[in-house]
């Protein structure tokens, strides 16, 4: 059996150190600040990026992954002598899925198989996380494309954001319900649904989310004992340690993965941003 090179992009958002640790290849999407091109986490970092983000007087645009720029990273792992998995952020936010596929067919090798989780961020990162765990429990490539599938469209996503300034620049949020959420201080609680971002429920008032995204997932993921729950956030590290502190306290689960939100996912939910993702029964 060939050994398996994990290939993801960086809507993914995966924690560096599982990166690191099982040689996960990221392949950036572009960031573009003022007709700049950066690309996400190696131009910029995710501070040096949020600086950036809340000093522009636009929003920055973001660029999907190109099919060369898939190809260079297949061709090199199939020269390797490796089978290829690529798993991509949702197909419905960005053309990144679809270039993966152009890639492979271009290629036209039966060793590269490439996934749609239809997720965002580390909710995209938790497929991954199992393909990891198969592939530590001997599972070959077919094996660990059936667990994924089984998996599909079953990771929670819920997140909430500090302001809505990002979703409303970006388009993705009414200019006027924007202005009026924000004087009356309401917090929404999105989700992901089919591949895109929905509204899930509003609070009033920041106190009062974290309670409410905790309050969700026990309603929309039920028990939680032997679980993994991820959490993330956007350079907002007393709103994570306080999630974490409720995720292991109300939820109580097998363990925590934590990572952060790049600069794609966060061109779109900007700083302060707090999520929180699980695989449903």
């Amino acid at each position: 059996m060939n050994p398996i090179q994990i290939v993801t992009d960086s809507m993914i958002d995966l924690p560096k150190d599982m990166i690191e640790a099982h040689n996960i290849v990221v392949v950036p999407l572009t960031i573009i600040f003022d007709d700049k091109e950066y690309r996400d986490g190696i131009d910029l970092t995710n501070i040096q990026f949020y600086e950036k983000l809340s000093q522009a007087k636009e929003l920055p645009k973001t660029s999907q992954v190109t099919p060369n720029a898939f190809m260079e990273v297949f061709k090199k792992s199939l020269e390797e002598g490796k089978d290829i998995l690529c798993i991509n952020g949702s197909s419905k936010a960005s053309g990144t899925h679809q270039s993966a596929v152009l890639a492979k067919n271009s290629l036209d090798s039966e060793r590269i198989h490439v996934f749609d989780t239809m997720g965002l961020s580390l909710g995209g990162g938790m497929y991954v996380y199992e393909a990891i765990k198969m592939m530590a429990d001997g599972k070959n490539l077919e094996e660990i494309m059936k667990g994924l599938h089984d998996m599909k469209l079953k990771v929670d996503h819920i997140f909430t954001v500090d302001t809505l300034e990002y979703l409303k620049k970006g388009g993705r949020l009414n200019p006027m319900k924007a202005t009026i959420a924000t004087m009356l201080n309401i917090k929404p609680i999105l989700t992901v649904e089919d591949g895109l971002v929905e509204s899930l429920d509003k609070v009033r008032g920041s106190k009062k989310v974290i309670g409410k995204m905790i309050e969700l997932a026990k309603a929309r993921g039920e028990n939680f004992e032997g679980k993994t729950i991820g959490i993330s956030h956007a350079i907002s590290l007393e709103a994570l340690e306080m999630l974490r502190e409720h995720v292991k306290k109300e939820l109580n689960p097998k363990e925590i993965v934590v990572s952060e939100i790049g600069c794609t996912i966060g061109t779109h939910a900007g700083p302060g941003t707090l999520a929180l993702f699980y695989v449903k029964e």
